[in-house]
């Protein structure tokens, strides 16, 4: 069965009466070139398990259990449940778990899913929720080597601009803070049904083994970019005291010993500079 066919698509949708989803953001692939290379570029492969975020009708699923030990894709839409059964038919190494994925318990998934195999994660999110499934798997702490992922082009854009460059937002901090992340491909708004109205890009986030800080010291990090993103048209330390109580003083005077500007916005700051600031505020509480 060719899933990528735009005539079996709307043959099988309409069999089973599905209606595509506005609210759930679906948007399904059609570009037979595509899922090939994102799960060869997404770690599916022997001693893998994959988790996958929203299935659509499955092509992507299919591609990731051809080459991976076992693919785990939780999937929101029960309407969808029964197209799967009939477009994955056969194949045994693939569970699918009809579930919210930002309320699921992706720890206890993957430990029983995938026992004894390294774990990535595969997704075509749907761009409303791209940046809240993101940050779930980052700060979970999952035991996961890698997130590949379509989203917006404009998104991808933000999320593998390097710290301390204009295009960087408190996302782009939370992404560099945990791994290293690069776009792999774009994707054209024409490979999809129904189509969006945006070009998409495909990207990795290789994560890193260790967490750069202690795990207080990493939530002073994160309080910090989100104050100071949040008002990034502010100075750093006019940012910080008014969402964080924190005196202009204390601020100035760690810039000052870091040799940065006392004036200087947060979005100016490269990932090295973010960290050590925290390490030195930590020092003062």
């Amino acid at each position: 069965m060719e899933l990528t066919n735009i005539s079996t698509v709307k043959d099988i949708l309409s069999r089973h009466g599905f209606s595509f989803s506005k609210k759930l953001g679906q948007n399904f692939i059609i570009d037979p070139s595509i899922c090939p290379k994102i799960a060869e570029m997404g770690n599916a492969g022997e001693g893998f398990g994959i988790l996958e975020i929203g299935t659509g009708i499955g092509v992507l699923t299919k591609e990731l259990a051809l080459r991976a030990d076992k693919v785990a894709a939780v999937e929101i839409d029960k309407g969808l449940l029964p197209i799967l059964d009939e477009t994955l038919a056969g194949m045994e190494n693939i569970h699918i778990i009809n579930a919210d994925v930002m309320k699921c318990d992706l720890r206890r998934i993957i430990e029983e899913e995938f026992p004894g195999l390294r774990t990535a994660v595969c997704a075509n999110l749907p761009y409303y929720i791209t940046s809240p499934v993101l940050m779930l798997l980052l700060e979970s702490r999952l035991p996961i080597e890698s997130i590949t992922v379509m989203v917006q082009k404009e998104a991808a854009q933000r999320l593998c601009a390097k710290v301390g460059t204009r295009e960087a937002g408190a996302i782009t901090a939370g992404v560099s803070y945990h791994g290293t992340a690069r776009k792999l491909f774009d994707v054209s708004r024409g490979s999809f049904i129904p189509s969006p109205n945006v070009d998409s890009a495909v990207i990795r986030i290789d994560l890193n083994k260790e967490p750069l800080l202690d795990e207080e010291t990493e939530k002073l990090f994160f309080r910090i970019v989100r104050s100071g993103f949040s008002q990034r048209r502010k100075t750093l330390s006019n940012a910080l005291s008014s969402l964080m109580g924190i005196e202009k003083s204390v601020t100035q005077s760690i810039l000052r010993e870091l040799s940065i500007s006392e004036t200087v916005r947060i979005e100016a700051m490269d990932m090295d500079q973010l960290i050590l600031f925290t390490k030195k505020l930590k020092e003062q509480e």
